[in-house]
Parts: structure tokens; C-alpha cells; sequence
């Protein structure tokens, strides 16, 4: 079987958010589908060890928020690689109270869609929560970000409490084509030819390393644009106050691949 199968499945990115008592908490999932128009549900999957799961499941209310294709990695990381039973995520987050209380994140958001639980399917790791939806807007005109847009153009992996995680990296790879404008390497390089494709070759050798945490996986050809690092920078000349762009761990937390 292909593992890599799965990802071909369309899929968008949210932050589902609920309350318990006066708490609030909320996650990243991408598992999160209409199910009928009329009344209008919407059903979405949540791993059992989650706190987002054990707020909904206390409140029986959750809320959706569609995030936008120019979502930063670190606002993602917040929410989908650190637990709400160690920190405040909404600590800077813009949001409001919904209808029923939950909290909307406003924040990267296209827009949102509010519900009651109707019903719960258990399905092993987690839970699929049905819900009627009882408030939606549209906040901004952005693109939605789509799962693979995650994956391939923002480099994003999936944590293991995701239900659409694969063990196996396969979004990682990647080759730079010889007409590819967004390559380190200027075409006009005064080695003419010979010399793009010889620096080409280096910067493709250069060590790939990969965050122990999340396995967010740090390509030098590529950099970390969002946080102002350049195509062609090794993992090395860093800055020391560099972090992990999908879940916020220092240097010290990479390993150099094989």
C-alpha cells in the first residue's frame, strides 16, 4: 500500500476551537467536511488525547476557523504542535465569542462556521463530532489554505495526533530544475552554465536537518523566507536565535539527516 495515497484526498486547514467552564482551547486539524445543507452540518475529526477534544466533548459547541493561504508557520505551530495544557494559545491571538460562547480565531481566518454537537462517532484514536452549524461569516476574500498547499509550497507536516498523519516523510523532497527562477543561484553567474549547475550541485549537498519535535525538515536550497532566511543558507550559519517554523523549537532540537 502507498501510504502517500492519502494525500492526494483533499483536504483544508482550521482552527477548531470549544471552551470548558472558562477555559478555552483550540487546535489545527484538516479533517473537517459539510454534511448536509439542510440543516447545515458539518462534521470534524479530533485525536482523543487532545484538550480541544476533551473541551468539546465537556461543551458539546466548537467552532471552525478556515485558514488562509498566507497563514505564517509560527501561528500554525502554535496551534497544531504545542498543547493548551502547557500554554495560553489565544496569548496575542485575535478572536471573538461566539453565539454560544466558543471562541473564533479571527486571526489568518477566511472565515468561520460555529456549531452545536448532534452526535459523536468514536472511531478509535478519535472522535468524529457532528455538528449544526448556527453561525457562519465570511471574514476576508484571502484563499483558503489547502492541505497540500500546506504541505508542498508551505513544507508543513503533519503531527502524530493528526488523523491523516503518515509515519513516512514524503512531502520533504525536493529537486531544483534547471529553469527554476526561485533557485539560489542566479543565472547569470559569471561561470556562465557550467558554473549554476556546479553550485546547483553544492547547495543540494548541502545537510538537511530535521526537527526532532515536530519533523519539520530544514532544507538550506530552500531557507525560511517567512522568518527572512534566504535559499541557500546552511543549517550552520543559522542564527543562533533561529527557531523551528512549525512548532517553535530551538537548534538544538535538529538532527542532521542521513
Amino acid at each position: 500500500m502507498n501510504p502517500g495515497t492519502f494525500h492526494k484526498i483533499s483536504y483544508g486547514l482550521y482552527v477548531i476551537s470549544s471552551k470548558k467552564d472558562d477555559k478555552i482551547n483550540g487546535q489545527i486539524a484538516n479533517t473537517i467536511f459539510q454534511i448536509t445543507s439542510e440543516p447545515p452540518t458539518i462534521a470534524v475529526s479530533i485525536n482523543k488525547e487532545n484538550l480541544t477534544h476533551e473541551f468539546i466533548s465537556a461543551s458539546k459547541i466548537f467552532s471552525a476557523s478556515i485558514l488562509t493561504q498566507d497563514t505564517d508557520m509560527k501561528f500554525i505551530g502554535n496551534f497544531g504542535f504545542k498543547s493548551g495544557r502547557d500554554i495560553d494559545k489565544f496569548k496575542d491571538v485575535n478572536y471573538k465569542q461566539g453565539i454560544t460562547g466558543v471562541p473564533i480565531v479571527l486571526d489568518n481566518s477566511a472565515g468561520y462556521l460555529e456549531a452545536e454537537v448532534i452526535n459523536s462517532i468514536d472511531v478509535g484514536t478519535h472522535t468524529v463530532f457532528i455538528g449544526k452549524v448556527v453561525a457562519a461569516e465570511i471574514i476576508g476574500e484571502q484563499e483558503p489554505m489547502t492541505y497540500a498547499y500546506y504541505h508542498q509550497v508551505k513544507r508543513g507536516v503533519a503531527p502524530k495526533t493528526a488523523p491523516t498523519y503518515i509515519p513516512t516523510t514524503l512531502d520533504n523532497s525536493s529537486t531544483i530544475s534547471p529553469l527554476d527562477n526561485s533557485s539560489p543561484i542566479s543565472p547569470l553567474d559569471k561561470g556562465g552554465l557550467r558554473g549554476v549547475e556546479e553550485k546547483r550541485e553544492e547547495v543540494k549537498k548541502m545537510d538537511k536537518y530535521k526537527c526532532t519535535i515536530c519533523g519539520y525538515v530544514y532544507e538550506p536550497e530552500k531557507g525560511d523566507t517567512d522568518s527572512g532566511i534566504q535559499p541557500g543558507t546552511p543549517f550552520d550559519k543559522l542564527p543562533e536565535d533561529w527557531v523551528c517554523p512549525v512548532c517553535g523549537a530551538d537548534k538544538s532540537a535538529f538532527e542532521k539527516e542521513d
